[in-house]
């Protein structure tokens, strides 16, 4: 098998390094910062270590390889694919990396399907430095299945989501909803609780907490508990982003909590639940579809 990068940035230069490792030889790669100096080195050294051959068009890419992955930033990714759909071959595989969105993913297999190609949705699920080529992947879109069986002899972990483009990223994304914010919430209790100098009760009492239950049976409390006693819960936050703003510290997550249970204690759902906490998460997202 020939394969084909389409950007040749720290991914798909962590994907070709495992890869090479499991015996793939030929790989072949465009970039377009070929020719920058500031970036031509890295690119050089990169495709050395990896074993790729560095060409200087993506046309070039493309007429040598039976599969290619196309990384490129999210915002590029759509763009990118109406630029190489010319060149594209009957019968490629083309897999996108990117972050975009499910509908972006869905008008770039359009493109590939239209030139005779299949098009495969892959959202990388963990750190490329540390898992290389054996990074968890989630794919979805009519080319998963030959994604999965031309890379299984090079050990690559991909499971299917389905053949519709977009719905593996979905997953990536919507993940992203608590990955990045919990992040951001993490830095505002720190904030607070260091400028209190009550760091350890802080964290030694969510440990507890948090720590004697799976993440699961957490969210399922909270949410439940959350739908129950929104109006209260709202209240205390209140106080909390006054104590924050007191010592001007940023409380935009705090704030932007308190509007989600706001708008969670409209519904009076302590009412609609005749005042038993709900069983199931899933019972309060329906409540707030009503209202959608």
């Amino acid at each position: 098998m020939h394969l084909g990068f389409i950007g040749f940035g720290e991914a798909a230069f962590e994907l070709a390094s495992g890869l090479k490792q499991q015996g793939l030889e030929q790989m072949t790669a465009y970039d377009p910062l070929w020719d920058v100096p500031a970036y031509s080195e890295l690119l050089l050294n990169r495709s050395t270590t990896a074993g790729v051959v560095i060409v200087h068009t993506p046309e070039e890419v493309l007429q040598q390889v039976n599969a290619v992955i196309v990384a490129v930033p999210a915002d590029k990714a759509l763009g990118v694919s109406s630029q190489l759909k010319p060149h594209l071959q009957n019968g490629i595989l083309y897999i996108d990396v990117s972050a975009s969105n499910p509908d972006v993913k869905k008008d770039i297999a359009k493109n590939v399907r239209e030139k005779g190609g299949k098009f495969v949705d892959a959202a990388m699920m963990g750190p490329l430095p540390v898992y290389k080529h054996e990074v968890p992947i989630l794919a979805s879109g009519d080319g998963t299945d030959t994604f999965m069986e031309i890379m299984r002899p090079f050990g690559m972990n991909i499971s299917k989501v389905s053949d519709v483009p977009g719905e593996a990223t979905a997953v990536k994304l919507i993940r992203s909803i608590y990955m990045k914010g919990v992040a951001g919430l993490y830095i505002e209790l720190l904030e607070a609780a260091h400028e209190f100098n009550v760091d350890k009760l802080v964290i030694d009492s969510l440990s507890e907490t948090i720590n004697g239950r799976t993440f699961e049976e957490t969210m399922n409390r909270l949410v439940t508990g959350t739908a129950l006693h929104a109006g209260r819960r709202s209240v205390e936050l209140g106080g909390t982003i006054s104590m924050l703003d007191s010592v001007n510290i940023d409380s935009s997550m705090s704030k932007a909590a308190k509007e989600k249970i706001e708008k969670l204690a409209s519904l009076n759902l302590k009412d609609k639940f005749n005042g038993e906490k709900p069983e199931h998460w899933l019972q309060v997202i329906e409540a707030f579809k009503v209202t959608n």
